[in-house]
Parts: C-alpha cells; sequence; structure tokens
C-alpha cells in the first residue's frame, strides 16, 4: 500500500493521523519534511491535488511568517512557495498521499476519507476524543 504522510513528530495532529494510518495495518513512507521537504514542484502538486490554495497550505501563526513579510496579498504562488521550501515550518501539516487521494489532515480524521483499508480496532487521539469504535467505524459527530 503506497501511503506517505508528510509528518511533524511534535504535532499532536500529525502523530493522531499517523496512528490512524497505522490503525489500518498499512505501515506508511513518513517523511519528516522539517529535515526533507519535498520540491517546489512536488509541493506546488500535493497542494493542488488537495484542492488547496498555496495560502490555505502555509502555516500563518510561525513567526517566520511575520518576519518574511508572508502576509503580504501581492506576493504570488511562486514567492509563497519558495518561501515554504526554504522555511519547511511554514508548511502545514500533515499532508498524506495516497492511492485514493491528498488531503491535509486537520483534523486527522480527515485521513479516513482517503484511506483505502479500513480500520482495524478503536482509536482515540491523543486527548482521549473516541474516533474510531471497537469495530473499527468511525464514530458519527467526529
Amino acid at each position: 500500500m503506497d501511503i506517505t504522510i508528510y509528518h511533524n513528530p511534535r504535532c499532536g495532529t500529525s502523530r493522531n493521523t499517523l496512528a490512524l494510518i497505522r490503525n489500518t495495518g498499512v505501515e506508511p513512507k513518513v517523511v519528516d519534511y522539517l529535515s526533507a521537504p519535498p520540491s517546489k514542484d512536488a509541493l506546488r502538486k500535493m497542494i493542488a491535488d488537495a484542492g488547496l490554495t498555496v495560502r490555505e497550505a502555509m502555516r500563518s501563526k510561525e513567526s517566520v511568517y511575520g518576519k518574511l513579510g508572508l502576509e503580504n496579498p501581492a506576493l504570488d504562488d511562486d514567492a509563497l512557495l519558495d518561501a515554504m521550501v526554504a522555511n519547511p515550518i511554514l508548511m502545514n501539516r500533515p499532508f498524506v498521499v495516497t492511492p485514493a487521494g491528498v488531503r491535509l489532515c486537520r483534523p486527522s480524521e480527515l485521513v479516513l476519507d482517503i484511506l483505502p483499508l479500513p480500520q482495524k480496532g478503536a482509536f482515540a487521539k491523543e486527548d482521549g476524543e473516541q474516533v474510531i469504535d471497537a469495530n473499527g467505524k468511525r464514530i458519527t459527530g467526529n
């Protein structure tokens, strides 16, 4: 099964998403994008395939965002992508790529929409929120 997660191990949402992937019995390719960011072209494609704009794929709360003046609406996608490649912390996470599609998995449950295999058992997020029941079914309301 070809699943890739662009992961930040310090991010709870990213850890929950990775755990949901593993709950299908699949071990994904885990890319620590902070040390191995995607190329500009790969990032552009991933963002487009997820149905997002480049701005939607950026972490505007990072201090480097303000320091670089990235809030300037005159900046085009190329300039924003260049900033993300040079400063991968600006890339929102986690992005997951599967044969069924690409998603920015915020919240982590969005990964369920593109996982080709079912969940194998119960799953709760790190904060205790139950997402998958004992039968591997998504709990409604999540």
